[in-house]
C-alpha cells in the first residue's frame, strides 16, 4: 500500500516539527512532546540524559547552543555518543530497534483487533434473535473451508 511505516511516521513528524527550530533545547523538548504524544516511553530514562549533556555543553559555551552552531554542535554530538555507549545503543543496531518498535506496534494493533472483535461477537451473543443459536468453533471459520 506504500503506506509509512510507524518510525517513518515519527521521523516525519520530527522533521516538520523541528525544521524551524533554532535552538538545541526547543528541539529536544519538542522531540520529548512529539515522544509523549506519540505514546513512547523513556524506560532507559536517555531524555534526562539528554539535557543534562546539552545543560554541560551550554554552561561550557556560556550561551544557548544554536543548532547551526556547528563546533558547539559536535560537543552535545559528542556527549550524545557517550551516552549512547553508557546505554549500551549502538548506531549500527538502529533498524533492529526501529524493527522492535514496529513489531511491538504490531502486536498492539492485533490484541485491540482481537478485543474489538470478541466485544462483537460477545454483543451478537446477547441479542434476542440469536439466543438459539450454537455458537461456531472459532477454528472452524478458516476460509479454507468454503472454498
Amino acid at each position: 500500500a506504500d503506506l509509512f511505516s510507524e518510525s517513518q511516521r515519527i521521523q516525519y513528524t520530527i522533521q516538520t516539527r523541528t525544521q524551524d527550530v533554532p535552538d538545541a533545547r526547543t528541539y529536544l523538548l519538542t522531540l520529548k512532546d512529539i515522544r509523549i504524544k506519540r505514546g513512547l516511553t523513556d524506560d532507559l530514562g536517555a531524555e534526562a540524559m539528554m539535557m543534562n549533556a546539552l545543560d554541560k555543553v551550554e554552561k561550557e559555551i556560556k550561551k544557548p547552543l544554536m543548532r547551526n552552531d556547528k563546533q558547539s554542535m559536535a560537543l552535545l554530538t559528542a556527549e550524545f555518543d557517550k551516552i549512547n555507549k553508557k546505554l549500551g545503543i549502538r548506531k549500527e543496531d538502529l533498524p533492529k530497534y526501529e524493527e522492535q518498535l514496529e513489531l511491538k506496534i504490531a502486536k498492539a494493533q492485533l490484541e485491540e483487533l482481537k478485543k474489538d472483535a470478541f466485544e462483537a461477537m460477545e454483543t451478537q451473543k446477547k441479542r434476542e434473535e440469536f439466543k438459539d443459536e450454537a455458537m461456531p468453533d472459532v477454528k472452524s471459520l478458516d476460509i479454507r473451508n468454503f472454498l
